[in-house]
């Protein structure tokens, strides 16, 4: 039996696209015919679940009843777990999981552990590399840059950001591009997700009117942010090969 695999996405910070990334991850996995399962800790109301309700449940990461519905399940579930932390818990999340001894046995080997973690533009967005590094032995480490609000990353020199880069062994470098403006609003109201809409497809698979431009626009940049993730070779993660044709 596969190893399972649990992505944790999140920042100390809010404001910086993280449930953007979890729904682009939920597209890739899904293009490529791996089986996945979210949680979204934005407790009671979720954003993630919004996009993605057939695979998403809300839980609220800090209580003890809902870490057992991700973690007792990991084994019986679908082959990736994507967990979409709230604003703000990131490093109280990775404190919980070195607590249930999760990160112990992902150092061990019986599970696959990866960490994209969004960063600000600020310094004190560098800042929470040092804090989270404390628990990154045994985990996959993706520090990612997202330029989806229009965020500029004017407040790095390059000396400055590589000095808390390689705090962390092995990190890796990966940057999500920024889609229009207009696009990303109408990808928004629609409460798609991004495959569904490119595909004209309404909530339920039903046949949507969306704007011809705007779709272009979000396959366009959806294709980019793949590139990235094949870059990475995201699927040798969970033993899979990525999937043949256009993306």
């Amino acid at each position: 039996m596969a190893k399972p695999v649990v992505i944790v996405v999140g920042a100390d910070k809010g404001g910086v696209g993280k449930t953007t990334v979890s729904r682009t991850l939920l597209d890739y996995f899904s293009a490529n015919n791996v089986q996945t399962r979210a949680f979204d800790t934005e407790s009671p109301r979720g954003t993630l679940k919004r996009f993605h309700p057939e695979i998403t449940e809300i839980v609220d990461m800090t209580t003890t009843a809902d870490q057992m519905k991700i973690f007792d399940t990991l084994n019986s579930g679908p082959a990736v777990t994507v967990i979409d932390v709230r604003a703000g818990l990131l490093s109280p999340a990775l404190a919980s999981l070195r607590d249930i001894g999760f990160l112990d046995a992902a150092r061990s080997g019986q599970i696959t552990f990866a960490v994209f973690h969004i960063l600000g533009p600020s310094i004190a967005s560098l800042d929470e590399i040092a804090e989270t590094a404390n628990f990154m032995g045994g985990a996959k480490y993706f520090l990612v840059k997202n330029f989806i609000n229009d965020t500029q990353f004017f407040q790095w020199d390059q000396a400055t950001y590589n000095s808390y880069f390689h705090r962390i062994k092995d990190a890796v470098d990966l940057t999500i591009p920024k889609l229009n403006e207009m696009a990303y609003e109408q990808v928004e109201v629609s409460s798609v997700p991004f495959l569904k809409f490119v595909a004209n497809k309404g909530i339920n698979d039903d046949a949507a009117n969306y704007s011809f431009v705007l779709r272009g626009y979000v396959r366009h940049w959806l294709a980019n942010v793949w590139s990235e993730y094949d870059r990475i070779k995201l699927t040798d993660l969970v033993g899979a090969k990525a999937a043949k044709g256009e993306k």
